[in-house]
């Protein structure tokens, strides 16, 4: 994964509105701590690069394209993906399936969509908590979703596992939009709390969650943006 040739021909540039939500897509994130472990897991690196459309999820993506191309671009974060794909929904009164996370988050999600998208049907399953998924796992998964046959299906199921899955099966799921958008399901959910419009303007989304969560965080933070800065500026200067 060449860090100019993905920010200049693979991640997503334009507005959201420009999505055309009535073909079949498979949507995908990326930002440095993804870019970073995808040089190291092949797969990972295929399902993202295979993505119909890679959204610009964190400043540092942001960043390589100024500073590599000289193009300014719009961060897009999975949660944006997300309302925007639920505002659609709304509009035309379609299913959406969120597959993942824990019953509880699932059944706060379910109540929050009944509330702020009336017109939306909404499903959910919750796979079992596991690194992967046997067979049997997967075919569950997979008769959840497609017997409630939904517009658009939301993948919660934390990076690299969830995209990997999606690329795996896409052939198998019934949605017209994949989205892999992980811990979007506990920020709509309520149970973890996302940052505030304050620093996700300062490009700092990043620091509140980090001492909220600083053991699950640290790596992402501490060593995949370092690493990220480092590919960054040998890209530029040939280093």
């Amino acid at each position: 994964m060449q860090l100019k040739d993905l920010v200049d021909n693979k991640v997503y540039t334009k507005p959201l509105s420009e999505i055309n939500i009535d073909k079949k897509l498979i949507i995908n994130t990326i930002n440095p701590h993804s870019y970073c472990e995808a040089k190291k897991d092949a797969k990972f690196a295929k399902a993202l690069l295979s993505s119909d459309i890679l959204l610009p999820d964190g400043s540092g993506i942001v960043l390589a394209s100024k500073f590599l191309l000289g193009k300014t671009i719009k961060k897009i974060a999975g949660a944006d993906i997300h309302q925007y794909l639920l505002e659609q929904a709304n509009l035309k009164g379609d299913k959406v399936f969120y597959l993942g996370a824990s019953e509880n988050t699932l059944q706060l999600i379910e109540k929050r969509i009944a509330k702020d998208y009336p017109n939306i049907s909404v499903s959910s399953y919750s796979p079992p908590y596991k690194p992967e998924f046997t067979a049997e796992d997967t075919d569950k998964m997979l008769a959840a979703v497609n017997s409630f046959n939904p517009k658009i299906l939301f993948v919660g199921m934390t990076a690299p596992k969830q995209e990997k899955w999606v690329f795996d099966n896409h052939t198998r799921i019934e949605a017209n939009i994949v989205t892999s958008i992980g811990a979007v399901f506990d920020f709509y959910a309520g149970t973890v709390k996302r940052s505030s419009p304050f620093w996700i303007k300062l490009g700092l989304e990043w620091l509140p969650r980090l001492v909220r969560e600083p053991k699950r965080l640290w790596k992402r933070n501490f060593v995949s943006t370092p690493l990220f800065l480092c590919d960054l500026f040998k890209t530029k200067y040939g280093i």
